[in-house]
């Protein structure tokens, strides 16, 4: 049972976390918070990258907790004690926030929007709807990272807005690439099964490129695996879209170009509607 004392200690049970790209890297962590026992509420906003819990005998359990997480490999830094009384003013543990790591970010902010700009032009050449899903991937992840530069020291109020301006953004792009590709079901097309399958093939050196651009600033090995899951993620759709490529050309039909960009499109609308719902949260929580 709760007492009063870890009631009162639950307000400052918020952590910062590092590693979060996409709605799944949340939830992920939320379930792993969650399996900790005397873990009563837990919510994880990808938007403003936080988690804020409610336990009981938080002494004992929040190590646990962070254990959990970090064990999936994922960066924590606990809120101040001293920011808990105003929202607004949850500024994250800026210590590993180096010149060389925002570097290295920028990097990687340049490598995904170039080439997710690159690919989209790619799609058009190919005619492939695949390709121009993939292509949003890129721009969205390079906004993310974008955001997170941009949003060092902010408070979380001024997170959630440039994070809902960002959701609404890719959930527009995301909602455009559905329609294009709904229309092509009713217009015969069959892409470049070689131009769309090379664009793809160079799409997973890029991402190759920004894991190990940031893997020397990371600090621990749980951060490192970190990195080899999203970009593993990013990866997997890359190798959708050369599987798509091949089907293309086998089948000499359009039908594995589209049901892939419908998947790739699909898994980018979960994630902006994951950034705007968290924000929303955020500032209504800000506000509270």
């Amino acid at each position: 049972m709760a007492n009063g004392n870890a009631t009162s200690s639950t307000e400052a049970a918020r952590y910062n976390v590092t590693g979060m790209d996409c709605a799944s890297c949340a939830a992920k962590i939320e379930k792993a918070a969650r399996g900790v026992a005397g873990v009563r509420d837990v919510k994880v906003s990808i938007a403003s990258q936080v988690m804020t819990l409610s336990v009981d005998d938080p002494g004992t359990r929040l190590p646990a907790v962070e254990a959990a997480v970090t064990d999936l490999g994922y960066r924590l830094n606990r809120v101040s004690e001293a920011s808990d009384d105003d929202d607004d003013d949850r500024i994250p543990d800026l210590s590993h926030v180096t010149p060389a790591y925002k570097r290295a970010l920028w990097i990687v902010v340049l490598l995904n929007v170039g080439y997710g700009i690159v690919e989209a032009a790619g799609s058009f050449l190919a005619g492939s709807q695949a390709l121009q899903a993939d292509s949003l991937d890129f721009i969205g992840d390079g906004l993310i990272s974008f955001l997170g530069l941009m949003a060092v020291g902010w408070g979380l109020a001024a997170r959630a807005k440039a994070a809902l301006l960002q959701g609404v953004f890719l959930g527009l792009l995301g909602l455009g690439v559905m329609a294009s590709t709904a229309y092509r079901i009713f217009v015969e097309h069959q892409p470049e099964s070689l131009l769309m399958g090379g664009f793809a093939v160079v799409a997973l050196a890029v991402n190759v490129a920004a894991a190990a651009v940031l893997i020397p600033h990371r600090k621990g090995d749980a951060n490192v695996r970190a990195v080899w899951l999203f970009s593993r993620n990013d990866a997997i759709g890359n190798l959708m879209v050369v599987l798509a490529a091949g089907l293309v050309f086998w089948t000499g039909t359009q039908w594995p170009d589209l049901v892939v960009a419908f998947i790739i499109a699909g898994l980018f609308l979960q994630s902006a509607w994951s950034i705007i719902r968290d924000a929303r949260s955020d500032l209504r929580d800000a506000k509270g």
